[in-house]
């Protein structure tokens, strides 16, 4: 936690706190990062500026303006700062975390954090992933923060998809749960480093028994039939040290609700050209080698 409490407990969802200075007194602006960060919370608009410090609107903007080049604050979207502690200045902005809820909650898109990023929060993450991947809503333009990279996936019907909450150091973010995550990765392995990689951070969900039978019966009815496939297909061939029968068992007997299988035409590598053997039990086409680093 960046800062000594919170002012306001902040919930998902909740409106922008507007802060007030407990002994009724402007606080300065050369003050302001120093003042948020002491109570736990460091996002503001411009609104708040204005009450916090008694500037008026054409004001209290110029002030963020100068203090964002100070390195004081950063902007992620329009009308919206986030105070960047000391420790974190060489960064230009701060963890991903640490602001993904607020951003998502001004620009009113439902999200929730996925593929990698929601594998390394569940202890998968074979290699630190270089971007912060957030499946949102609706369409959000990918932007960068110093060393903050944000990457965006539209998803429609996202709040059926199951998520968990986690706590971050300014409240709650929602992450896709793991059987959710190792869906995702399936179904957008372009995304998540290649297969080589999806098969390694999946052999680590399944080797630390984050993936559960129920919870994949719960999340793979919201995906197409390629991507059940192609995850049954990796969840046969990842580990030799788990027995992944029973991860596979929803997925094949979804397969089976869903109707005879057709002539094979879904790729193993969606990405990959349409040729090599096919697999009998899957239904894919093995256009590529699988290796994983495990």
């Amino acid at each position: 936690m960046y800062g000594l409490y919170y002012l306001h407990m902040r919930q998902e969802g909740s409106d922008l706190t507007t802060f007030r200075d407990p002994h009724g007194g402007p606080v300065a602006a050369r003050h302001l990062r120093d003042y948020l960060l002491s109570r736990g919370s460091h996002t503001v608009d411009v609104t708040d500026v204005t009450t916090l410090t008694g500037l008026p609107e054409r004001q209290a903007t110029a002030t963020m303006t100068r203090l964002r080049r100070a390195g004081q604050f950063f902007s992620p979207t329009p009308g919206l700062y986030v105070a960047i502690p000391p420790e974190y200045a060489s960064w230009g902005a701060i963890p991903a975390m640490d602001f993904i809820a607020q951003l998502m909650h001004k620009l009113n898109r439902r999200y929730y954090i996925g593929l990698l990023s929601a594998a390394e929060l569940h202890g998968a993450a074979h290699q630190r992933p270089q971007v912060f991947q957030v499946m949102v809503d609706k369409q959000v333009t990918d932007r960068d923060f110093g060393r903050v990279r944000l990457r965006f996936y539209s998803r429609a019907k996202l709040d059926r998809f199951p998520t968990v909450l986690r706590n971050s150091a300014t409240g709650q973010v929602r992450v896709a749960t793991p059987e959710t995550t190792a869906l995702d990765l399936a179904s957008r392995p372009q995304d998540a480093g290649g297969l080589d990689n999806v098969a390694t951070v999946l052999g680590e969900l399944v080797s630390d028994q984050r993936l559960t039978p129920a919870g994949l019966d719960t999340a793979a009815p919201l995906y197409h039939r390629s991507v059940l496939r192609r995850l049954g297909w990796l969840l046969d061939r990842i580990t030799d040290d788990a027995d992944t029968a029973a991860l596979a068992l929803p997925l094949e007997q979804l397969l089976t609700e869903r109707g005879p299988r057709k002539r094979p035409t879904d790729l193993l590598d969606p990405a990959g050209r349409r040729r090599g053997t096919t697999s009998n039990r899957w239904g894919l086409i093995e256009n590529v080698e699988i290796e994983p680093d495990l």
